[in-house]
C-alpha cells in the first residue's frame, strides 16, 4: 500500500506540475510573461523531467530577451533527452541569436540528423528547418556546415582583400572604360531548353560578368588589366573549373531568381566595388545589404538571390574558396575526383563554379 500511495503522490505532483505548465501558457496568451515564467519554474521545480515545461521555458526566456537563462533551460531538456528535437532547434537558433555563427551552423547540423519526416513538423518548425539546408546542384560533401554567411575569422585574407578595395576598384574602372565588351551574360542557354525563371535574363547583359579565367586557365590579357584584383584570394582550383574570378555587374532594376550553387566544398567570395542604394544579398533567412568595400564568404549551396533596385548598376569581385572546414589532404582529394567524373561524363564545367 506504501508503495501504491507514492505513486499516487507522484502523479499528483506531476499533474500539478503540469496545471502550472498550462498557467504559464494562459500567462503568455494575455502578454504576461514575467507571471508565464514564474509558473514555469513552479511547475519545473515540482517535475524536473517535464520537457514540455522545460521547452516552453526556453520560449518565454527569449521573448524576455533572457538567452543565458534560455540556453540553461535548454541544456535541462537536452539532459533528459540528448535527442529531443525542439531542444537541438532551439540551442542552434538560441546560438544563432546570440551571433556565434559557427557553433550554432554546428548545433543545425545535430538537429538535422535528428529531424523527423518534414510532414509532421509545424509550419513554424519547417521553416526553421529548411533554412539552413545545402542544395548543392551537382557536388554534395558530407559533414560540412550549413552556413549562409561564414565569421570573418575563417578568412585571414579577408581583410586584406578589402583593404585593397580601391586598387581594385580602379581597376574596374579601367575595364569599364577600355573593354567593356568583354563582360559576357552569365545566362546563355539554348532557346530550345525549358528556361522558366532564367528566360528573362538568359543572353541578356542585365547580369553579366568579366571572367578572368576561361576554363580555370587565366585569361592574360585580363590579367594584366587587374594584377591588384587577382592577387589577395587563395582560390580553389579545379581543372576546367577554378580558379573562375570575375567582377560581376547587375543592371539597374534587376533581380537575380533563387538558386543554389554547384558543390558545398567550396564557398563564394564577394567584395562590393560599385554599390549604389537598394543592392543586397539574400542567403536562407539572412539578408544583407552591399556596402562597398565589405566582404563576406557564403555557402551558395543554400538558397540565395540578389537585385538591383537602384537606377545605377552594381558591381562586385566574386571567386571561389574552399571550405575552411576541410583539410589541405581532403581539398587534394576532392579535385582529381571532380576532374577524372568530367572526363568520364565528358562534361565541359560552366566558367561560374
Amino acid at each position: 500500500m506504501e508503495q501504491a500511495g507514492g505513486a499516487v503522490d507522484q502523479a499528483r505532483v506531476r499533474q500539478d506540475a503540469a496545471g502550472r505548465n498550462h498557467a504559464a501558457m494562459r500567462a503568455v496568451a494575455a502578454g504576461d510573461l514575467s507571471g508565464a515564467e514564474a509558473a514555469l519554474l513552479e511547475a519545473v521545480s515540482l517535475d524536473r523531467t517535464s520537457i514540455s515545461a522545460w521547452l516552453n521555458l526556453v520560449a518565454v526566456r527569449r521573448q524576455r530577451k533572457d538567452l543565458d537563462g534560455a540556453f540553461n533551460a535548454i541544456q535541462q531538456v537536452l539532459t533528459l533527452n540528448g535527442r529531443n528535437f525542439p531542444g537541438l532547434l532551439m540551442s542552434a537558433s538560441t546560438l544563432e541569436s546570440e551571433g556565434r555563427a559557427v557553433p550554432a551552423a554546428l548545433a543545425y547540423g545535430a538537429e538535422l540528423a535528428n529531424a523527423p519526416p518534414d510532414h509532421v513538423l509545424d509550419a513554424p518548425t519547417l521553416q526553421a528547418v529548411e533554412r539552413y539546408r545545402q542544395e548543392p546542384t551537382e557536388y554534395y560533401y558530407p559533414g560540412l556546415p550549413a552556413i549562409e554567411f561564414y565569421d570573418r575569422s575563417e578568412f585571414p585574407w579577408l581583410q586584406v582583400l578589402e583593404a585593397a578595395t580601391p586598387a581594385i576598384g580602379q581597376e574596374l574602372l579601367d575595364v569599364l572604360r577600355e573593354d567593356a565588351g568583354g563582360f559576357a551574360p552569365y545566362i546563355h542557354y539554348d532557346e530550345r531548353m525549358p528556361l522558366d525563371r532564367w528566360r528573362e535574363l538568359n543572353h541578356s547583359s542585365r547580369w553579366s560578368a568579366y571572367h578572368f579565367y576561361e576554363k580555370a586557365k587565366p585569361v592574360e590579357v585580363r590579367h594584366r588589366r587587374a594584377p591588384a584584383t587577382l592577387a589577395q584570394v587563395p582560390q580553389a582550383e579545379v581543372a576546367l573549373r577554378s580558379p573562375c574570378a570575375r567582377y560581376s555587374a547587375l543592371m539597374p532594376r534587376t533581380r537575380i531568381p533563387p538558386r543554389t550553387g554547384v558543390p558545398n566544398f567550396r564557398l563564394v567570395a564577394h567584395l562590393p566595388l560599385v554599390v549604389p542604394p537598394g543592392c543586397g544579398l539574400r542567403v536562407g533567412a539572412e539578408t544583407r545589404e552591399w556596402r562597398v568595400g565589405e566582404g563576406w564568404v557564403v555557402d551558395d549551396t543554400i538558397e540565395h538571390e540578389a537585385w538591383n533596385d537602384s537606377d545605377q548598376p552594381r558591381y562586385i569581385l566574386i571567386c571561389v574558396v574552399w571550405s575552411p572546414r576541410l583539410s589541405p589532404e581532403e581539398t587534394a582529394a576532392i579535385a582529381p575526383i571532380i576532374e577524372a567524373t568530367d572526363a568520364f561524363s565528358g562534361t565541359v564545367p560552366a566558367a561560374h563554379f
